[in-house]
């Protein structure tokens, strides 16, 4: 039995240093496997919204987006400034429409956490013109 204590030490240091590395997933919440968005424009404004990125979220929006919330028009930028960096997906559940409705688990520090959708539209230059968001009932 002593002989194995020191063995036992050895291997749970050596877990707790490689879960000290900061490569894996849990170690970032906001990274997370993003492939299953097939519109690239939507997966790169989701990288930047994962990223707490909001010039780069905005810079795939028309000036003058619209915006609705639960089916409520809001004002586009207050939310993103108030929202970005804190609020994220943790996870994508669905893909649909070429890519651009996404609905997945929601985490924000304000309300929680939630099942959400994001519908974006694009017009024809290939930036988004809109974007409604709400919880998923």
């Amino acid at each position: 039995m002593r002989a194995l204590l020191p063995l036992a030490l050895s291997a749970l240091l050596a877990l707790g240093a490689c879960a000290q590395d900061g490569k894996t997933e849990k170690s970032n919440p906001n990274k997370m496997d993003l492939n299953t968005v097939t519109d690239p424009t939507v997966k790169a404004a989701l990288e930047a919204w994962q990223a707490g990125d909001a010039a780069a979220w905005l810079s795939h929006f028309t000036a003058d987006a619209k915006f609705t919330d639960d089916g409520n028009a809001r004002d586009f930028k207050k939310f993103v400034k108030d929202a970005c960096g804190h609020e994220r997906f943790t996870s994508i559940d669905k893909v649909e429409n070429g890519g651009k409705d996404i609905t997945g688990a929601f985490h924000t520090e304000q309300w929680g956490d939630f099942i959400v959708f994001f519908k974006f539209h694009k017009n024809s230059a290939g930036q988004f013109d809109g974007l409604d968001i709400g919880q998923v009932h």
